[in-house]
């Protein structure tokens, strides 16, 4: 059974710097690509960021580039989200999401194309 569980959530300071974890388990494949999506109070589950685990490729969308690093540890089988320079805007439960393969177009990561999901984990951020 696939299980991502996400962790690393809490309270923040507008400014501040918070790192998620995404743990991977079950996943019998070694190609697969894990990516991050937010879901803020009434609006539409937003990807942001997805990392292949053979690659290693990175992708960022751009509302995020620049202050925020995800990065992979395979012997930990964990992905991980860090974001820098909190705004209260980044406040949502914040979802890690895989899917077999490697993503090979530079586009918005999209939940449709996700297969499976962790519970996701809330970031609040106060000004």
């Amino acid at each position: 059974e696939v299980q991502l569980v996400e962790s690393g959530g809490g309270m923040a300071q507008a400014g501040g710097s918070l790192r998620l974890s995404c743990a991977v388990s079950g996943f019998g494949y070694n190609d697969y690509t894990i990516a991050w999506f937010r879901q803020a109070p009434g609006k539409e589950r937003e990807g942001l960021s997805c990392i292949a685990s053979n690659s290693g490729t990175t992708y960022y969308i751009e509302s995020i580039k620049g202050r925020a690093t995800i990065s992979g540890d395979n012997a930990k089988s964990t992905v991980y989200l860090q974001i820098d320079s909190l705004k209260p805007e980044d406040t949502a439960v914040y979802y890690c999401a895989a899917k077999i393969g490697d993503f090979y177009d530079n586009r918005d990561p999209d939940t449709d194309d996700y297969d499976y999901w962790g519970q996701g984990t809330q970031v609040t951020v106060s000004s």
